[in-house]
């Protein structure tokens, strides 16, 4: 009998999320940005609320305690606890799977297999599940963390089939999900446009995150085609129950949406 991989779970859900007209909702967690009491509370409420699964990384993150905070998340919630990492320094062996990026939108080659062949004794020392994901970042306003430190340019925003063909690219490869980044605290989330170009353009699974900070845009995203939305920023000072639950369910393409006032 095959095993149950984190990502075959993902993926086994998507037939009824489509079905039910909604997205997978996905926490991006940097333990830096948190008090261990708030993010433990945080991670039991939005498991509650009904989350597909918890990203956990940074583009620097200076903690060293990632195997607690991860057995931490684990003793308070079932949700698969995925590494989204921003080095080769951030993996654990108490991670259930770990996004294996690959940042086909730049041209440096560390980031595109370099840094690839230095953790992957690492993951399979560590019996830790890669997940093959395709990493586009999309220009959002600012010079962002990852783009500065991977000293890539990202796909202008107004280029939507830019990214599209960087995407079947990707599929052709074998990439098995494909990941649109605005990046952490951009001033403008991944266009709708691209998201449905995209979208309709490949057939593996569309994440899209970064700058998103609304129910509203929740749901925008969902409605343009995106399988998952990964939402960190928006609720490192703002974590309120009401707030939470109104983000996951604006997954929900059948809802009407209403923007929570700030």
């Amino acid at each position: 009998m095959p095993v149950q991989t984190t990502l075959n779970k993902l993926l086994a859900s998507l037939p009824d999320r489509l079905l039910e007209k909604r997205a997978g909702f996905l926490l991006l967690v940097d333990p830096d940005k948190y008090d261990e009491p708030t993010l433990l509370k945080l991670v039991e409420n939005i498991t509650t609320f009904g989350a597909t699964a918890i990203l956990i990384g940074g583009s620097t993150m200076i903690s060293n305690r990632l195997d607690d905070y991860i057995r931490h998340i684990k003793s308070v919630s079932h949700l698969p606890v995925i590494i989204f990492p921003g080095s080769v320094v951030q993996v654990s062996r108490e991670a259930d799977a770990i996004l294996y990026l690959s940042l086909v939108s730049g041209r440096n080659p560390e980031y595109l297999i370099g840094h690839h062949v230095i953790a992957a004794p690492l993951i399979q020392q560590l019996e830790l599940e890669p997940i093959p994901t395709a990493y586009l970042l999309i220009e959002s306003g600012r010079r962002t963390a990852v783009e500065f430190m991977s000293n890539s340019a990202p796909i202008p925003r107004h280029k939507p089939e830019i990214a599209a063909a960087h995407a079947l690219a990707a599929e052709y490869l074998g990439m098995k999900l494909v990941y649109l980044e605005a990046g952490s605290g951009a001033d403008y989330s991944v266009p709708e446009e691209m998201i449905s170009l995209v979208s309709k353009t490949i057939s593996v699974p569309l994440i899209v995150g970064g700058g998103i900070r609304t129910p509203d845009e929740v749901h925008r995203k969902v409605q343009a085609g995106a399988n998952f939305v990964v939402v960190g920023n928006a609720f490192e000072h703002r974590h309120d129950k009401i707030f939470l639950k109104e983000m996951i369910a604006a997954t929900h393409l059948s809802h009407k949406i209403e923007q929570v006032s700030r």
